[in-house]
């Protein structure tokens, strides 16, 4: 058995590069930009009016002229106007080219219009209401740097410069598996001695979240069966998710199949709490990363969490970032483990403080809604009120 620390850093040191791959632009929502992406022209390409109402020259303001006569409308999506002199206006829609020798918009809020003239009713400063050509970004300026995840803002910009395709990194193949005769479909009533099948399901949610989509199967507990299905999943997979069947029941056959596998066994049972049973390794033959979870939920939710995305932020060449949190109860770990308690993390007054939820154990999934991540505590050690301890996220602080 070994130290937490040990173990992420073997996990972190057997990450591996899936290469890149070109997509369609409303697929790479999620995906990890693998190209620098530039201005194709400028930001915004023209002076454009921000409000709907007029554009004047303001040198006719600035000669007393409160009352101007309205030439043309200028709509969104059309060629520039020219405006004709500093006693006419035109009326601009919000996203107009602004015309030529006009340089303020004023608002229809702050206008009256009768009989083809627009009076002022308010005081105006030059140039006003105008998003100048350029200002946001020039043409040929890196606007998205490799290496970020592509999320909402930037499908906007990708699409603002012409990218139907861009270019991503590879996400790894993952095929996620289920093991125990004591789990049956979502869709079935369970016998007293069974229960439906929920890892699995938690897993692909969290796999989806990051633009994953698995595959998933599961496997009784019966060796021949299990040696089969892996051999056939690792010739297909980069990397296989497994909960259940790593632990010491005599129907945990998953450590004795993934040695007559020829599965290098890296490490096999870490020294926290939950997911102690934790196996992990590679088959050197295919070069499938294997990451065996023990069953009970709170044990796969939170090795997922600290161990394989993490694996999976630096196979993608994103940085990990830990979060650190101030606690507002005492808690003492009297262990020599290194303890994951579930947590609620909340923004106040400026920092981010939690609180622990307290469980049932690694079986009591419930408990995992109230909070919104773990918190890392070390081994025999006590904790006060007013520490900051790191804290591992498992959904949005808000």
């Amino acid at each position: 058995m070994i130290e937490f620390q040990e173990a992420l850093a073997f996990v972190l040191g057997n990450s591996n590069e899936y290469g890149e791959v070109s997509i369609p632009l409303h697929k790479a929502n999620g995906r990890v930009l693998a190209e620098n992406v530039f201005a194709d022209r400028d930001f915004p390409p023209f002076n454009r009016a921000t409000k709907d109402g007029i554009a004047l020259n303001y040198h006719g303001i600035s000669k007393g002229i409160s009352k101007f006569k309205i030439q043309a409308i200028a709509p969104a999506g059309t060629p520039q106007l020219t405006l004709n002199d500093n006693t006419s206006c035109i009326e601009v829609m919000t996203g107009a080219v602004l015309p030529k020798n006009s340089d303020t918009v004023v608002m229809y809020e702050h206008i009256t219009i009768q009989d083809g003239f627009a009076a002022l009713t308010k005081p105006i400063i030059k140039g006003q209401n105008i998003h100048s050509k350029g200002t946001d970004e020039q043409e040929g300026a890196l606007i998205l740097k490799k290496g970020l995840r592509i999320a909402a803002a930037e499908i906007g910009i990708l699409a603002s410069v012409g990218k139907s395709t861009i270019l991503v990194k590879k996400n790894p193949k993952v095929c996620l598996v289920s093991t125990g005769n004591e789990l049956v479909n979502v869709d079935e009533t369970p016998k007293p001695h069974q229960i439906r099948k929920s890892n699995s399901y938690t897993l692909e949610a969290g796999l989806l979240d990051k633009g994953i989509s698995p595959d998933t199967i599961h496997i009784a507990d019966d060796k021949i069966d299990t040696m089969n299905a892996l051999t056939t999943i690792m010739s297909e997979n980069d990397v296989v998710l497994l909960s259940g069947g790593v632990s010491k029941g005599k129907y945990d056959y998953l450590p004795e199949v993934f040695l007559e596998l020829g599965i290098t066994k890296i490490f096999h049972k870490v020294k926290q709490r939950p997911g102690k049973p934790f196996w992990f390794g590679k088959h050197q033959a295919t070069q499938t990363t294997i990451f065996g979870f023990p069953g009970n939920p709170g044990s796969t939710f939170a090795n997922f969490y600290v161990y394989f995305l993490p694996w999976l932020n630096k196979s993608l060449g994103l940085q990990n970032h830990e979060i650190n949190v101030i606690l507002e109860e005492e808690f003492e770990n009297t262990t020599d483990l290194t303890r994951f308690i579930r947590a609620k993390a909340i923004l106040k007054s400026s920092k981010i403080v939690a609180n622990l939820i307290h469980s049932n154990g690694s079986g009591d999934l419930t408990s995992l809604t109230k909070s919104n991540g773990f918190i890392k505590l070390a081994p025999n050690r006590a904790y006060k009120i007013g520490q900051e301890v790191v804290f591992i996220p498992t959904k949005r602080i808000v």
